[in-house]
């Protein structure tokens, strides 16, 4: 956070960025949180609720931009205020997306229940969706210290989440192969696992973000990649 201003009101302002942008991130965390439970018990009320959340998120995105475009027709902020501004815009779409990923596959429930997930695959998407939440509350700890270390720390982990996709991908197109009534859900499922690994892409969105606003720089050097389900298919298996 930027040192304290000679305006109270300015620096009432960066605080209420910081603050909106934690309560989207708790939102953000619940909703993927209850979407994977309502996948995996066919709970088609939690799926609801998850549904109906993300007007929040999307309504606290709105207020966080506009905040952030008055301040900066105020202030004319500077150098380190004017990443703290920018970054919270940065970091609220990344968290808005994040909820629209959990509503997504919320909206799925319904088109899987009627089949019933296999408890080898709940578990693989339970797991996945562990170190993507994992992911992202490490890196809203980070949002409130702003230590550029720890952000490249949780940067370099997320090819943990690439590889784990890619198994459950591998794991969910036997399915398909071995039987063909497996398609349907298995597709839905194909689709939510995708939608947790971009959860994880997006909280290392994040981390990048605070880099950026603790240092000015950009963090040099590709992101660790592990997702190889590109490579997969019919013939592989």
């Amino acid at each position: 956070m930027s040192s304290t201003h000679i305006y109270s009101v300015y620096d009432e302002e960066l605080k209420y960025l910081t603050r909106r942008i934690s309560e989207m991130g708790g939102i953000a965390e619940q909703m993927v949180a209850d979407s994977v439970r309502a996948l995996v018990n066919a709970d088609l009320a939690l799926a609801q609720k998850v549904i109906s959340e993300d007007a929040i998120l999307d309504d606290a995105e709105r207020q966080i931009n506009e905040k952030a475009i008055v301040t900066i027709a105020k202030r004319q902020p500077m150098a380190a205020d004017l990443r703290e501004i920018m970054g919270s815009i940065r970091i609220a779409a990344d968290l808005e997306r994040v909820g629209d990923l959990g509503k997504n596959n919320a909206k799925r429930v319904i088109a899987i229940s009627g089949s019933g997930i296999p408890r080898q695959l709940a578990r693989g998407l339970e797991h996945l969706a562990e170190l993507a939440l994992m992911q992202l509350k490490d890196v809203l700890d980070v949002y409130a210290s702003r230590s550029p270390e720890k952000a490249n720390t949780i940067r370099e982990r997320d090819g943990e989440i690439d590889a784990i996709y890619t198994s459950l991908f591998r794991e969910l197109l036997t399915y398909m192969m071995e039987d063909p009534r497996n398609i349907t859900p298995c597709t839905h499922l194909l689709f939510c696992a995708k939608n947790i690994e971009r959860i994880g892409d997006h909280a290392t969105n994040i981390a990048e973000t605070i880099y950026y606003m603790a240092t000015g720089a950009q963090i040099l050097g590709e992101r660790p990649k592990e997702d190889n389900t590109a490579s997969l298919g019919a013939a592989s298996e």
